[in-house]
């Protein structure tokens, strides 16, 4: 899964909260795995694909790029 916006990720709906998803859970198409804020909207980032979340590639509250690898189903 890629970013489709430049933002900030957040891996919760909010800080300090359970996150989305967690490596090893298990999703389906549509599903939330996480947030990317950008002028202060929270765009839902969603599983393109059914799979298993076998990594989180950005840490909680780091600026991303469009494009840029957050997730990787498998």
């Amino acid at each position: 899964m890629k970013s489709p916006i430049v933002g900030t990720f957040y891996e919760a709906p909010q800080g300090g909260g359970e996150p989305f998803v967690t490596v090893g859970q298990r999703v389906a198409v549509g599903d939330v795995l996480g947030v990317v804020e950008a002028m202060e909207v929270a765009n839902h980032i969603e599983a393109n694909k059914e799979g298993v979340v076998t990594a989180r590639l950005v840490k909680d509250g780091a600026p991303v790029e469009y494009d840029e690898p957050l997730f990787t189903i498998a």
